[in-house]
């Protein structure tokens, strides 16, 4: 049986904002598209729930792709937040390219955290890594240089 589409397709979690978020990483990942938008029922005959008043008709999930990857937001609530156990890596070629995605990723209200690891304004965590990072880790000293660095620097290495 072929398969048309990826068998996981990660779902991310947003407090009311999904459409601010997907704008944003279409902003930041220039071959990003939108694939397909659903939206909360208008009504309860159409199964809206009585405590879901407020979202009659609302966007409830946006699919959309980012280096050739797809994704699910759902909006939704403040219950469940972001946090380090899950990150998505970028392997870029080279240093240029770390430096776009990490003052990108981190600006206005990202994080920068240790060893290319970053959260971005909305809590979500990246590494972003030089492609050949497992040869520069293993380079004399390179496990250590990494740990030390917040943004990879490959020179350094």
């Amino acid at each position: 049986m072929h398969r048309t589409q990826p068998t996981i397709i990660p779902n991310l979690w947003f407090d009311g904002n999904i459409e601010e978020a997907v704008a944003y990483y279409l902003s930041i990942f220039k071959d990003g598209k939108v694939l397909k938008t659903t939206f909360y029922p208008k009504t309860e005959a159409e199964g809206l729930a009585p405590f879901q008043k407020e979202l009659a008709g609302k966007v409830l999930t946006i699919e959309f792709e980012i280096l050739g990857m797809r994704f699910i937001g759902i909006n939704a609530g403040p219950e469940f937040k972001f946090n380090e156990s899950v990150s998505f890596m970028i392997p870029c070629k080279d240093q240029k390219e770390i430096d776009y995605y990490w003052d990108a990723l981190t600006a206005n209200g990202g994080e920068e955290s240790v060893c290319g690891w970053l959260k971005d304004k909305f809590g979500l965590s990246w590494q972003i890594c030089p492609a050949d990072w497992e040869a520069l880790l293993n380079k004399p000293g390179g496990f250590q240089k990494m740990m030390e660095m917040k943004k990879i620097i490959i020179s350094a290495f």
